[in-house]
């Protein structure tokens, strides 16, 4: 049997068949049989049409069933069609996924070979650079089958590493604290309440008697007694040197016969560097007093060289706005740097910090007097005689009334920046100098004078009976000339 379920025979009768169709009248044959089905009224049987249609093929004896093969065969032809789909839509999604995962493995592959790799610190001048080598393969794992994923050569980062740098400057800075009196206006009477403020210094020098320190101007201003902290924890008390507000910076003087032998040998002088040398985006160090917790260090860039800023009346330059050029860095400087150091990668001092400039109102923005312009400055106030603040009772008093000569009046008016003497006082060191109204003081005692409140604070530190020597600019015919007057300092009394 066939799987049609047609007799086998089929070939049989068919040979027989067609060995008869000579014969056509045989009642005896399959094409007989066929006719006579026909004639009997059998619809839609044509056994000619069949036979031409080359239906005999399908084999078995013949029922009238003759158009189930040709049904069957459109019915297979639509499943082999299927089947082709089917399969062709399994491969597709076989690649599909095939590719997510295969890009999977390489990412995980990938992130385990860099946890894989070793790191190896390489020291430089500029800090340290660390590279991240792959880990080598042992022997045994060369000679497994598994493919390998290559991987970057080399992966370096750079990490600025600056012990070495703070331990060589570390003894070359101090904290400074100022205990001040502080005097408040409160409904027309002044009240007085005794502060402290921290700041830091640097050790610049040293001579015979004195060991030297640089911090900024505001840090001391106003101060009854000074108290420097070194770097071990010894504390001495240290005065005024010199003074220039306009620059923001001061130099104060520590007796030597005050510091322990332990303490010298700890403490060592700053080295200067050149900052008219210095490249944005260059390292650099910021050391101080931060916040008054003691000496701490933050890092980062040279962010600007030569920056232009307007330094308001409020931030204590001697009352006027001046325009200053500063280093700006992104190195935290916060409350306590100011007077603290400003290095290099090399350790070496490229500015003096000062919390003043910008204040509060920025972030990430920190400033520094260039050490190139302070460093003239510093030199001609280190060889100013040391001052100790005077008893208020037993003060100078010059006998004066003076206005400010701010540095807006002085371009308004082509004046000398300054004090003004509005009026002189009979019986008085000013008038026995020979001032007069109309003069205008810009030194007092060696110091620039550019505002009343400055010369104020000068006399703080001279005695009645002092001798000063005062540069005044006095109107003349043919302007302003700068004279030399030396007076003797009275009191209040005029005694």
């Amino acid at each position: 049997m066939y799987d049609n379920n047609y007799p086998n025979n089929y070939s049989n009768h068919y040979s027989n068949n067609s060995a008869n169709s000579a014969n056509p009248g045989n009642p005896g044959t399959e094409q007989s049989g066929l006719r006579q089905n026909h004639a009997a009224g059998q619809p839609g049987i044509d056994y000619r049409s069949y036979q031409s249609a080359g239906n005999y093929q399908y084999g078995g004896a013949y029922t009238g069933g003759y158009a189930q093969p040709e049904q069957k065969r459109e019915k297979k032809a639509k499943r082999h069609g299927g089947y082709l789909k089917k399969a062709l839509a399994a491969v597709s999604l076989g690649l599909f996924f095939g590719l997510f995962a295969g890009l999977g493995l390489f990412i995980v592959e990938s992130a385990s070979g860099m946890m894989d790799r070793s790191h190896a610190v390489e020291s430089s001048d500029t800090g340290a650079a660390v590279q991240m080598k792959e880990k080598e393969t042992p022997a045994a794992d060369q000679s497994a089958s598994v493919p390998a994923i290559k991987k970057s050569d080399t992966v370096t980062a750079v990490v600025t590493d600056v012990t070495d740098v703070v331990k060589n400057v570390m003894p070359s800075i101090v904290a400074v604290n100022n205990h001040y009196t502080e005097t408040m206006s409160f409904y027309g009477q002044r009240m007085s309440s005794e502060a402290d403020a921290s700041g830091s210094g640097i050790i610049v020098g040293e001579n015979d008697t004195e060991l030297l320190i640089v911090t900024n101007y505001h840090v001391v201003a106003d101060t009854d007694k000074l108290t420097v902290q070194f770097n071990e924890g010894s504390e001495a008390e240290a005065f005024i040197k010199g003074q220039d507000s306009k620059m923001d910076l001061a130099v104060i003087a520590v007796p030597l016969t005050e510091l322990s032998s332990a303490t010298l040998d700890s403490i060592q002088v700053a080295t200067l560097g050149d900052s008219d040398a210095l490249e944005v985006g260059e390292p650099a160090i910021a050391i101080g007093n931060s916040l008054g917790y003691g000496q701490s260090v933050t890092t980062g860039v040279i962010s600007a060289v030569d920056r232009s800023i307007n330094i308001s009346a409020s931030t204590g330059y001697g009352g006027d706005s001046v325009e200053g050029t500063f280093i700006q860095t992104d190195a935290a400087i916060n409350p306590g740097n100011s007077g603290g150091a400003l290095l290099n990668i090399k350790g070496e001092v490229i500015g003096i910090n000062s919390n003043k400039i910008g204040g509060s109102a920025v972030e990430g923005m920190g400033y520094a007097i260039p050490i190139s312009s302070a460093s003239p400055i510093i030199a001609e106030l280190m060889l100013k005689e040391t001052k100790n603040k005077v008893a208020e009772e037993e003060r100078g008093y010059l006998g004066i009334s003076g206005i400010s000569v701010t540095q807006e009046v002085s371009q308004s008016y082509g004046m000398p920046e300054g004090v003004y003497v509005a009026q002189v006082f009979d019986n008085t060191a000013a008038s026995a100098a020979g001032l007069k109204q109309g003069d205008i003081i810009t030194e007092f005692g060696g110091d620039r004078i550019s505002s009343m409140e400055e010369l104020q604070k000068e006399l703080e530190f001279y005695a009645k009976g002092d001798v000063v020597n005062v540069k005044v600019m006095t109107m003349t015919v043919a302007g302003y000339e700068e004279i030399t007057v030396q007076l003797t300092l009275g009191n209040k009394a005029g005694e």
